[in-house]
């Protein structure tokens, strides 16, 4: 049974004007969680309305299964979608991804979710034409569900606990699936120890997409070149912490490393070695001032070349990729979870 408070309206139309004056939207229209259309979503995934996802590790507030329910039906999630959106904020709440942290700070970085698996198929998830940018309903609604139950759940709003100075757009909804389809790399989840064909999420606390383009040569190491020179012009002007930066690389770029027999792991180590600048190049950039005496100080974009997240995504055309920063260097680490695996549980 449901415990949630129930509200009557007559119409679709003062739902909407309901809910967006009690602040419980995100500035978009809502579908309206009836209690037939969360049990739909609790059924799907066979887990009772009470059940425990977990608890917020800050201020000690429960999570339970019924209020992700809510929110993903308010977000426009099917029930097929719901065990994506619960993997997802049990990722979450992990301790070392810092939740409270990241969605409180004035850094205004959105949280990130990478699918992998069979599960991508299974929902007509699409990891080709605009990756990025909202290209299928499923990862969307998924995207868009986790902002709604930090807003609902965890008063994750603005000017609330949300205290962004700017913020950007991937506070809608920022959710892809990988093309595992158009490469031979492993995919990300894999290359994070999750076994060969089992679905999973991953989550991480990220800035905006900085895009890059280079579409004049073949070679391996230029083509990183360029999105090492984007990372480091991230830690001059933005943070100069290492952390979990994401490089999303698509066809046009990726056919070359694959080509040459480059794999993830040969990137990561490439971009380990060169993704580094030395402190006094912030003075070419304004802020001088904090050089001091330490101007040949190096600082490298990662402390672990594990810690870049490699991503094959994007449509057939064009020599573009994308370098996605971390919030706040290791203050909060990228965090991947298998799709319906109890982690914790025993053998009886």
């Amino acid at each position: 049974m449901l415990k949630s408070k129930s509200y009557k309206l007559n119409n679709y139309a003062n739902v909407q004007e309901y809910f967006h004056s009690h602040n419980w939207t995100d500035g978009l229209p809502v579908v309206p969680p009836t209690p037939e259309t969360v049990k739909d979503l609790l059924e799907w995934s066979n887990v009772e309305p009470e059940h425990l996802i977990g608890i917020e590790p800050v201020r000690s507030r429960p999570i339970t299964a019924e209020k992700l329910a809510i929110n993903a039906v308010m977000a426009g999630c099917l029930p097929e979608h719901f065990p994506l959106v619960c993997e997802s904020f049990s990722a979450m709440l992990k301790e070392p991804f810092l939740l409270h942290g990241s969605t409180a700070s004035t850094g205004g970085c959105a949280i990130l979710i990478i699918i992998n698996g069979p599960i991508r198929q299974q929902l007509g998830m699409n990891g080709t034409f605009n990756a990025l940018g909202s290209s299928d309903r499923a990862t969307t609604v998924i995207g868009r569900a986790i902002r709604l139950i930090l807003c609902n759940l965890l008063d994750v709003r603005p000017g609330d606990v949300d205290r962004s100075t700017l913020g950007h757009p991937g506070k809608f909804s920022f959710c892809i699936a990988e093309d595992e389809e158009n490469t031979n790399w492993l995919s990300l989840a894999e290359d994070r120890d999750i076994p060969q064909g089992m679905s999973a999420v991953t989550v991480m606390s990220a800035g905006s997409p900085r895009q890059i383009m280079n579409e004049w040569t073949t070679n391996p190491e230029e083509i990183l070149d360029t999105f090492v020179a984007e990372i480091k012009s991230c830690m001059r002007h933005y943070s100069i912490w290492p952390g979990n930066y994401a490089i999303v690389i698509p066809p046009q770029l990726r056919v070359h490393f694959e080509d040459s027999q480059w794999s993830k792991k040969d990137i990561r180590r490439y971009v380990f070695n060169h993704a580094r600048i030395k402190r006094k190049e912030w003075g070419e950039c304004g802020k001088a001032s904090i050089i001091g005496n330490k101007g040949e100080k190096e600082y490298a974009a990662l402390t672990d070349e594990n810690h870049l997240l490699v991503i094959a995504a994007g449509g057939p055309a064009g020599g573009f990729g994308a370098i996605i920063p971390p919030w706040f260097g290791t203050k909060s680490k990228a965090v991947t979870q298998p799709l319906g695996v109890c982690l914790d549980c025993g053998p009886e």
